[in-house]
């Protein structure tokens, strides 16, 4: 039987990564620091699955165990020198604290001449996740682990993609997830070509499907939930209800999709609309419940200068094409208040204290004056 040692045992990692591994015939080794859900792994070896969809139909997951990798970071180190792939859900700011473990599974495969090609896919929320754990991979390894990891190990970025909705269960391992899920692989960047999972899509080039998924599920969610908060609701299941919610993110969304269409050749418009319209309708899942506090959380990241807004509007303003439903969208996020939420709660402070031009460049990065102005004025516009 094949083994994975999989980074991250929680709700993404066992309802989604580890959902897939099972399913492939992998034995899988659960890597994370929280003492009950690796103690219930290992005294069960199984846990179930929920789908958040008609039926609840429950899917079982057996064949793992877990691994605390602050109490027994050997036994960590013991498993990735055997293992046959490696992948993480544990969060992009927790990818370089994994690294130095990572980096001593490396050599240790090394020590015991291991040359079954391996490869590592971050499967984060973010572009570029298994080369930016790399590069933090690398900054502790010798030369000797450089130079075999340069052979025989592979960083192939992905993109994921399933809402997993908030939950509270008795049963630790208990997790409910969306029936809907795509895992996408770089496979110009594997070194084990041979090993394919089953439902996981390979391509050569991820960029398409990377900025697919960003500029319609990522862009969508947030502009369902900072109109939903801006119209009074709590909730994306109540927000989406509202038809005004609802024709903002469809909106949304086809300025994205034009610009998509423009961007890439992989894509055509009815397909892009068919993949766009089934995200509308993921958000619309009765079986989801999700606040739109989780779903708002730190609007200045959001309003980044290459975050889900700013950059479509940035892009199709350079190619003449329209982004009128986003800027008006990224007014309402300025006047997102949630005092649960440091970043909004800084926001709101900085917007006190600061002229809102400042506050503006500050927070989007933008240095076109026009389109500093257009933030302002739809900022203003959003005024009560």
């Amino acid at each position: 039987m094949m083994e994975a040692v999989h980074f991250g045992a929680g709700n993404i990692g066992r309802g989604f990564i580890g959902e897939t591994l099972a399913a492939n015939g992998f034995k899988i080794n659960f890597v994370d620091v929280n003492e009950t859900i690796i103690n219930a792994l290992n005294q069960r070896g199984e846990y179930t699955i929920t789908l958040a969809a008609p039926g609840e139909k429950k899917i079982h997951v057996d064949n793992v165990d877990g691994l605390n990798n602050a109490k027994d970071p050997e036994a960590v180190v013991k498993a990735i020198a055997q293992a046959d792939l490696v992948t993480t859900a544990i969060g992009p700011k927790i990818l370089p604290i994994i690294a130095p473990l990572i980096a001593q599974g490396l050599q240790a495969r090394a020590a015991a001449n291991n040359h079954q090609p391996l490869d590592v896919i971050a499967c984060e929320n973010m572009i570029g996740g298994s080369q930016a754990l790399k590069k933090s991979v690398y900054e502790h390894l010798d030369d000797a682990g450089k130079t075999f990891t340069d052979k025989y190990i592979g960083f192939p970025n992905a993109a994921v993609d399933r809402i997993v909705p908030q939950q509270k269960h008795d049963d630790p391992l208990a997790v409910s997830v969306e029936d809907f899920k795509e895992w996408v692989v770089d496979e110009s960047q594997m070194k084990n070509k041979d090993l394919k999972l089953k439902t996981v899509d390979y391509v050569p080039d991820l960029e398409p499907y990377i900025e697919r998924k960003l500029f319609s599920v990522n862009t969508g969610h947030a502009t369902t939930a900072y109109t939903g908060k801006y119209l009074g609701y709590t909730t994306i299941g109540e927000a989406i209800k509202d038809p005004k919610v609802f024709n903002q993110a469809k909106g949304a969304l086809a300025e994205t999709r034009s610009l998509l269409l423009a961007e890439f050749k992989n894509f055509n418009e009815k397909d892009l609309e068919t993949y766009q319209n089934r995200v509308l309708q993921r958000f619309q899942n009765p079986y989801i419940s999700d606040d739109i506090s989780r779903v708002a959380r730190t609007p200045i990241r959001k309003l980044g200068y290459n975050e889900r807004f700013i950059r479509p509007i940035r892009e199709l303003k350079e190619r003449g094409l329209d982004y009128s439903v986003l800027m008006d969208t990224v007014g309402m996020m300025f006047h997102y208040v949630e005092p649960n939420d440091a970043e909004a709660v800084k926001l709101q402070a900085m917007l006190k204290d600061q002229p809102l031009v400042d506050v503006i460049k500050a927070v989007t990065g933008l240095k076109d004056a026009a389109l500093i102005d257009e933030v302002e004025a739809s900022v203003k516009s959003k005024d009560r």
